[in-house]
């Protein structure tokens, strides 16, 4: 038996005078395709919301702790005057929603003057080996010694980057043959990504 359907827009005149019905499996193949064409239509991608990825070159907050060891030499330049090199190597772990990074190895070489303050540089390599450069100014004596970074770049996802932090630092550990040990007090700073590239910033 052949089900057929008689509904109106799918009549038409015979030859004979009277009407052709319409198959009723093609009518429901037609209505078939037009259910999935729509539905192929509403499960397209959506459109991302505006907003949604974050501007580059913003700036980003971070601190965190930074702990190192390492030796210092010292020479006298008068009286009440001395200079010493600094070699400093330790582990810096940095907190915050805008930290470049999470961890990293960190290593100082620095000039400190008792009489006019601290110049060094800096660099921190990540866990996938990229780095980050800095160079360190300061006071750099017992009674003042708060110490300003200023972030040259870096490698990799670094490049480009640029910023500042600020800490001051306190020695645990001073031995007579000149090994050290310290740590950074109240470390916190800023960074502003360079042009993205690959994997971008941590967020």
């Amino acid at each position: 038996m052949d089900f057929f359907v008689g509904t109106r827009g799918h009549n038409r005149v015979s030859p004979r005078g009277g009407q052709d019905r319409v198959p009723f499996a093609r009518v429901l193949g037609r209505s078939v395709l037009v259910a999935l064409a729509l539905s192929a239509a509403g499960c397209g991608p959506a459109p991302e919301p505006p907003g949604s990825v974050a501007a580059s070159g913003e700036w980003r907050e971070f601190e965190g702790s930074w702990n190192a060891a390492g030796t210092r030499r010292t020479i006298p330049l008068g009286a009440d005057r001395r200079g010493s090199i600094i070699d400093l190597r330790g582990t810096m772990l940095l907190a915050g929603p805008g930290r470049p990074g999470v961890g990293f190895h960190s290593e100082v070489i620095a000039l400190v003057d008792s009489g006019t303050g601290l110049l060094g540089r800096s660099v921190w390599t990540d866990e996938r080996g990229e780095q980050v450069f800095s160079e360190l100014k300061g006071e750099g004596t017992a009674a003042k010694n708060q110490i300003a970074g200023t972030i040259l770049g870096g490698t990799g996802r670094y490049a480009g980057a640029t910023g500042t932090y600020e800490f001051s630092w306190q020695f645990v550990v001073e031995a007579e043959d000149g090994s050290i040990q310290g740590r950074a007090i109240g470390l916190k700073g800023r960074v502003r990504p360079g042009q993205p590239a690959a994997g971008g910033l941590p967020k």
